[in-house]
């Protein structure tokens, strides 16, 4: 059987991996022109697959090989490096008798610097480029260009470019002489097919407002926080210097930098004078920014100059939710923006800082959220797969708390949790997204080919918890993010919660074991749902005696461990009626503000609403004031905010070190807002059946949205009248949906649109 592996190696066969080292650290162009083998009108395909240590923009007789950037993009590069292929006829048809490739290199994800803390992570010194252009003629025959010795380089205007420190660039240089290429290696093993969404360009914002700070500086507010980078067309004298600053915030009327820690998130262009002007687009890098700084623009800076552009990978929107609550559909839009910025080659925790890493955590918080609002089916799998293959990356063989890890090659600076977590030691919440990040997909797409492929993840996590656990039963040893980022926390400890880690992480370990059974039992592997359904009974037990009073109390008492035993199913009937009676009260005795860090926040309004305390539910989602959901709405926010008080009612940043304006996590609240106030569910997974089921509660009048389902487009719309509750659904044809009224019958319904009330 031929795999897509075997298919990318096979092409790329004869193409030797090149490289170059730019004059002065400039990014090298690297270039070959070869005569056609037949007229250009005879080409009837020609195709280019190309890889890289680093990023490379390809381009054929001077046109893009793709409207994509970024390419490779980032995954495992030990053992998984992406190989694009692209559709180039038009190009090569174009150029004449000769056709002339060319490919731009730069640093990338490979050798940028990575990490946090002065890590430095790279995997390895030397960029390098692999690539072979097929060209078939109308006669049949095949005439391949590939990457090799022949090639020659000349250095571009990019004098720096890094994904954190931004793109520099001087339009004074020349190219220099062309020059003899040097060979590199790329490990051909390593070479898979493109299976990730490519990462583009998606939209572009005009500013908002420009104007002068307090220190006569020129400021631009792009009015949204995104992920991208500004381009523009100027005119200036030789030798301008124009330096692009960003920022997500302003604090004192300045750019409020701070946040960035060592990301110097600079652009700059020399100009080289051209009369006809300059067109200015750093695609070498990007930023998290709603803000920018803008020194040295040659005459009066206006809208019309500048322009914002939107870059993430390609993902498709697939759900959409409004309501009569203007901060609810804000948050939901800040939800959908954060997403958007941190699906850029890999699910990241924030997309501005030194940092901009696949911390595991947040997408196992946020990855049911993430399905609805996009189709994440092949940018998740793909990630996965990752997860998988660090893992098994010696010496891990659990999973890290990032994937890709580059922080195991760090170079310098101290690892900040060296001492905490030692080798062979695995966390939950962390760990658990090779699980439940599986579950939410299964939920959302129903792939069972895909959850086989995904499995062997959930064992190697479970596998490893196993060996953490103590004599007991509980997993109470060992290091834990535990409930991070408790708003009670100080600043400076994110993981000083108020929920004990044992409780969060012996509860975690029950959901995942369970959903591993049910996965063995889908795939036939009878053995492994025995082994699985034992450990989460045992694990359960264990939990009940330690933890739970027979009063319904648990260790800690507060609102996350509450949440997750109810949200989990770990209580029996008596007692999770007083756990829900006690997490309600505890929700009151706060004011509804919000008690819970990433451990409890995706599953609180879940374990009220599903237990009779629909009121509260509500109450502590529309609650404003600080810790909230809609406090950062409250302040002008356009994204989730890593903390619950990002910037201070004042003004003013955090001063916790970690403090990111775009961060999902705690945006998974809108996984409830699309079930259970909405009313959108899966009956079954990947929607073989419907279940629409909306809750309404005070503050919300009315609601209506869509999800774009496998099964085709489902739509919503109720509003709350003086006669009572009316709902409208309409159901993809060929499905069939149970359609639920609150405190009253179902229905089962088929195809069409249906109203009741």
């Amino acid at each position: 059987m031929t795999t897509s592996s075997d298919a990318v190696t096979t092409a790329l066969a004869d193409a030797r991996a090149i490289s170059a080292t730019g004059a002065d650290g400039r990014a090298p162009w690297l270039t070959t022109r070869v005569a056609l083998d037949r007229p250009p009108h005879a080409v009837t395909r020609a195709e280019l697959l190309a890889t890289a240590h680093g990023v490379y923009e390809a381009t054929v007789n001077g046109a893009p090989a793709t409207e994509s950037v970024l390419n490779p993009g980032w995954t495992v590069y030990e053992s998984r490096l992406q190989v694009q292929r692209f559709d180039v006829t038009e190009q090569v048809r174009a150029g004449g008798t000769e056709t002339e490739l060319s490919v731009l290199l730069a640093r990338g994800w490979w050798n940028g610097d990575f990490g946090f803390e002065g890590a430095r992570a790279n995997y390895g010194d030397t960029n390098a480029v692999l690539a072979a252009l097929t060209i078939t003629f109308e006669d049949g025959t095949v005439q391949q260009i590939v990457t090799d010795e022949s090639w020659t380089a000349t250095d571009s205007a990019i004098t720096f470019a890094t994904l954190y420190d931004g793109q520099h660039e001087d339009r004074r240089l020349a190219p220099g002489a062309p020059r003899p290429v040097q060979l590199a290696e790329i490990d051909r093993s390593t070479l898979i097919e493109q299976s990730s969404p490519l990462i583009t360009r998606h939209e572009s914002r005009r500013p908002e407002k420009i104007w002068t700070s307090p220190s006569g500086r020129t400021l631009v507010d792009f009015g949204q926080n995104l992920v991208g980078w500004l381009r523009f067309t100027v005119t200036g004298p030789k030798g301008t210097e124009i330096t692009l600053r960003h920022a997500e915030v302003l604090e004192d009327d300045e750019l409020g930098t701070r946040p960035l820690r060592a990301a110097k998130a600079t652009d700059r262009l020399v100009l080289a004078g051209d009369p006809e002007g300059e067109t200015f687009e750093p695609t070498l890098t990007f930023h998290g920014f709603r803000y920018a700084e803008i020194t040295g623009w040659p005459g009066e800076l206006t809208a019309d100059d500048l322009e914002a552009v939107v870059v993430h990978s390609d993902i498709r929107r697939t759900g959409w939710f409004e309501s009569g609550h203007p901060g609810v559909n804000q948050l939901v839009e800040n939800s959908i923006w954060s997403q958007r910025g941190n699906f850029l080659a890999v699910p990241t925790d924030c997309p501005q800082r030194d940092e901009r890493l696949g911390w595991t955590g947040d997408i196992a918080a946020y990855a049911a959220t993430a399905a609805y609002q996009f189709d994440v089916n092949d940018f998740l799998h793909n990630w996965l797969l990752d997860v998988q293959a660090e893992a098994n990356l010696p010496p891990l063989h659990y999973v890290p708390f990032v994937v890709p890890d580059v922080l195991k090659l760090r170079q310098g600076g101290e690892d900040p949790f060296a001492e905490q977590a030692p080798a062979e030691v695995p966390t939950a919440i962390w760990g658990d997204a090779a699980v439940w990040v599986p579950e939410a997909l299964w939920n959302a797409y129903g792939d069972l080919d895909r959850l086989r492929a995904q499995y062997p993840g959930m064992v190697l996590h479970l596998e490893s918890v196993e060996r953490a656990l103590s004599p007991s039963g509980l997993w109470d040893t060992g290091f834990q993010f535990g409930d991070w980022l408790d708003p009670d926390a100080p600043p400076h400890d994110a993981a000083a919660a108020k929920a004990d880690q044992g409780v969060v992480a012996t509860a975690c370990l029950v959901r995942s074991a369970r959903f591993a059974a049910e996965t063995a039992r889908l795939l036939g592997e009878d053995a492994d749902a025995g082994r699985w359904q034992d450990l989460a009974d045992r694990t359960l037990s264990a939990f009940t005696a330690a933890y739970v009073q027979a009063d319904g109390r648990i260790l800690s008492d507060c609102a996350t461990v509450y949440a997750l035993a109810i949200a989990f199913d770990l209580l029996e009937p008596t007692l999770r009626e007083k756990s829900a009676a006690r997490l309600a009260e505890l929700v009151r005795e706060a004011g509804y503000r919000v008690s819970t860090g990433f451990a409890g926040t995706p599953f609180v309004t879940w374990a009220l609403s599903e237990t009779g305390h629909i009121e509260d539910a509500y109450r502590l989602l529309l609650e404003e004031e600080n810790p909230s959901w809609l406090y950062p709405v409250s302040m002008g926010a356009t994204t989730i905010w890593e903390r619950w008080d990002s910037m201070l009612p004042d003004g003013s940043i955090n001063p916790g070190e970690m403090t990111s304006f775009n961060h999902y996590a705690l945006g998974a609240v809108a996984d409830w807002i699309y079930q259970v106030v909405l009313g959108i569910r899966p009956a079954e997974p990947g929607y073989r059946r419907i279940r629409i089921q909306p809750t309404p509660g005070p503050g919300i009048d009315w609601a209506r949205g869509a999800y774009d389902s496998i099964v085709g487009r489902i739509e919503v719309s109720w509003q709350t009248t003086t006669a009572g509750l009316r709902i409208e659904a309409t159901i993809p044809e060929g499905a069939e949906a149970e359609i639920v009224l609150p405190g009253g019958p179902s229905h089962r319904v088929g195809g069409g649109t249906h109203t009741f009330g």
